[in-house]
């Protein structure tokens, strides 16, 4: 069960409910986030919330089965729509597209990306700085001097960023320089992590474990909304099965899954899912048509050159094709829904 609390309630108020609950053998947590206060109830499901609703301070009562309570559509069944400011949202009904490459390499490379997602109308951008890579000797990253040259590039040129954190320490450094603070598939269940990023002001991308499951992907963004921090994306990025045809399996499925059991707004990486170039169109449409809230793919002047990942990363003209095709399959998507 979920309480939602009037901002304004008095202390009085606050311990009255917190009296009856626990008389009706419910454990109250409180949530305080940017954009509300609730009391997360765990107990018995048979209860007639009229028990509770008469009391001041309260605005709302839901009952929710699931235990990824905050998260769950169940309560809230307007989706979710994240801000990053000047006029970019994700999840508000929109298609949005994020793009950039794997790793960010230098000025030259950031510059150029950025000129190639401004003429394509594209408004996030992709890239890492601190690189979690499978070999110790592989390009791990500029680090937060290569962020800080990113974001006064972007910044210039009206560019937002989503990064990877890969730990606690890293929060507070790279906090003025990211507007979406990515968790990556090996941090999924970093609590530490997760729970740290619930008290920052900033929007979190949480992408699906390595072998992750749904639920548990739910729980994570539940870790960080439970800390205060409501400003959540989920992102299905392919999971380790037994094929190795493909880098990963893009579980499409995950996406219409997902839309149904929580309002938070679900994008795909179509580039780690299936890990190779050829193929990353044709499963960034088939995200679009599945109903997801964005993309979120790799791109490279050289892909060949790249530092990382330039197996699956596209040119600035496959990927400009892309942008194209997607818009027009979102297009097509939206004529779909009207229609039935």
């Amino acid at each position: 069960m979920i309480i939602q609390l009037d901002p304004a309630i008095s202390e009085e108020a606050k311990a009255k409910i917190t009296d009856t609950l626990g008389q009706l053998k419910f454990k109250g947590t409180e949530v305080k986030t940017q954009m509300g206060d609730y009391l997360v109830c765990i107990g018995k499901t048979n209860i007639d919330i009229r028990q509770l609703g008469f009391l001041p301070g309260i605005i709302d009562i839901h009952k929710v089965s699931d235990d990824y309570k905050l998260v769950s559509r169940k309560w809230k069944v307007n989706s979710t729509k994240i801000d990053l400011g000047d006029g970019v949202v994700i999840g508000d009904g929109s298609f949005s597209i994020m793009a950039g490459p794997c790793s960010i390499e230098g000025e030259e490379n950031v510059r150029a990306t950025i000129k190639h997602l401004k003429e394509n109308g594209v408004n996030i951008m992709r890239g890492g700085v601190f690189k979690p890579r499978s070999s110790p000797y592989s390009f791990r990253g500029m680090g937060i001097d290569g962020l800080k040259m990113w974001y006064n590039i972007a910044r210039e040129e009206g560019i937002k960023i989503v990064t990877e954190v890969m730990q606690v320490s890293q929060i507070e450094e790279m906090y003025p320089y990211v507007d979406v603070f990515q968790v990556g598939a090996r941090n999924t269940q970093n609590f530490n992590l997760l729970d740290e990023l619930g008290k920052v002001d900033k929007a979190v991308m949480i992408k699906r474990g390595i072998s992750g499951t749904i639920e548990e992907l739910l729980y994570s963004a539940e870790y960080v909304f439970s800390g205060g921090n409501e400003k959540l994306i989920l992102c299905e990025r392919g999971i380790r099965t037994y094929e190795k045809a493909s880098r990963n399996t893009l579980d499409l499925n995950a996406v219409p899954i997902l839309k149904d059991k929580t309002h938070l707004p679900v994008v795909v990486d179509p580039s780690h899912g299936i890990g190779i170039r050829d193929y990353v169109d044709s499963m960034s449409l088939a995200a679009v048509m599945a109903g997801a809230d964005g993309v979120i793919f790799e791109i490279h002047p050289l892909p060949e050159k790249a530092a990382s990942d330039g197996q699956q990363t596209l040119d600035f003209q496959q990927s400009a094709a892309l942008i194209r095709k997607m818009k027009k399959t979102y297009t097509l998507r939206e004529e779909f829904e009207m229609a039935v």
